[in-house]
């Protein structure tokens, strides 16, 4: 097949926004890489329970501020958000470096600042993701989604690979401090991207408003079960929770080997992206969606079986080219299938959905695996998404017959 330059790249503010995150992903997949070995290092021994503890760390700021963080991104203006939720990023990457370097980190200063930076993260991405049909066309969605996917991706493995080494190198605090670094890559897009156009009908920040987007997607079927899938696969996926445990304790392998496997899902999820951005249209979204999340989770469930690390590598890519597929359709499903003045609530939302799932999976990984075991955790998790994707899947038929080719409720604004 012959690569050309996807669609979304040709525009040029897309462009900008792509870069930055690219730079910025890879330094935020650093310092989470590092925050889990560093959690396993303050510990002392393996502590399925304090790795657990990060998940829990995000998931309440996440369902405390996220329906605000809806509301705020269809009234104000969604770039002047990220201007703000990126320098607080800044702010908590500088601190954690600052408190390492002076020998005064401990694990609860960890669970504080991961919660202030999920604060952040619960008013950044409905902005961002919101934003984005505001700078694309729209048959121009599903290329950026896969570009965004891979901007993600290549970070996941560039991020922690540079954590292992970085640790190894220069110290755990240089981790936080090139995470701050790298921020500055989307102030600076932000800043060359200019002014953006969104919907100027006004929502208000009110409860209202936040039930409104409520309402929206209990009304479309297929929204509505593209998000409790995502919330199911993500809950029940707990491999790269106990990542450090596997590494150190059953496959033992170090810092680096620890890097490359935090890696190797982002390296299955990059290859995914690219073939998927090549196709201007993609037909039989629905089963398509479906069928790689049972790969995701049959991937799973051969990740928890492997006591090798050539095979767990392998493993691990296949799962994170199955959730590169959903991740990009499901995303542009929902952004195809949302007006504008909308669209920051059922993102917000979303976010309940997609990032409650794998926090409060972390919660519920470090409890199964410290009573069963990190091997029994990984396999019942990985059964446990087939189980839940056969559940919705007989529960709301319109996702089996989704096409993409369905009447399109988004009107871009790019120009």
């Amino acid at each position: 097949m012959k690569i050309s330059i996807p669609p979304a790249l040709r525009q040029k503010r897309y462009f900008y926004l792509w870069l930055g995150l690219l730079v910025s992903f890879a330094g935020s997949q650093m310092q989470i890489s590092a925050l889990f070995w560093h959690i396993r290092i303050l510990t002392g021994s393996p502590q399925p329970l304090a790795l657990g503890g990060i998940g829990l760390a995000r998931i309440l700021p996440i369902v405390a501020f996220s329906l605000l963080g809806g509301p705020v991104a269809d009234t104000l203006n969604r770039r002047h958000i990220l201007f703000i939720t990126q320098t607080a990023m800044i702010l908590v990457a500088m601190a954690l470096a600052i408190l390492t370097w002076t020998g005064h980190i401990n694990i609860w200063y960890i669970y504080l600042l991961t919660a202030i930076q999920a604060t952040a993260g619960a008013f950044d991405l409905p902005a961002r993701q919101a934003m984005i049909p505001n700078i694309v066309p729209k048959e121009d969605l599903q290329s950026a989604f896969s570009m965004s996917s891979i901007a993600g991706n290549t970070g996941s493995i560039i991020g922690p690979v540079l954590s292992g080494i970085v640790i190894v190198a220069l110290g755990q605090a240089y981790t936080y401090f090139f995470n701050a670094i790298s921020f500055m890559a989307v102030i600076l897009a932000l800043i060359l991207i200019g002014p953006v156009q969104q919907d100027t009908r006004k929502s208000g920040i009110h409860l209202k408003a936040a039930v409104d987007g409520f309402r929206f997607i209990f009304s479309k079927p297929v929204i509505l079960s593209t998000m409790l899938l995502d919330f199911v696969a993500t809950f029940f996926a707990s491999a790269n929770t106990m990542m450090p445990i596997v590494a150190k304790d059953i496959l033992k392998v170090g810092e680096i080997g620890y890097g490359w496997l935090s890696s190797a899902q982002a390296i299955g999820s990059v290859g995914a992206g690219i073939v998927i951005s090549q196709i201007r249209t993609l037909r039989k979204q629905g089963a398509t969606f479906l069928i790689a999340v049972v790969i995701f989770g049959l991937a799973t469930v051969f990740f928890g079986f492997t006591h090798l690390f050539g095979i767990a590598m392998l493993a691990l890519i296949v799962m994170g080219a199955a959730d590169a597929v959903s991740t990009i359709i499901r995303n542009t499903i929902r952004q195809l299938q949302t007006p504008d003045h909308i669209r920051g609530r059922m993102t917000a939302v979303n976010q309940i959905f997609f990032q409650g799932g794998p926090q409060l999976g972390e919660v519920e990984a470090g409890i199964v695996a410290s009573i069963f075991g990190v091997p029994f955790c990984i396999i019942s998790g990985g059964i446990g998404c087939i189980v839940g994707v056969t559940l919705i899947a007989l529960k709301w038929p319109q996702l089996r017959t989704f096409n993409g080719d369905e009447h399109l409720l988004a009107v871009s604004s790019a120009n």
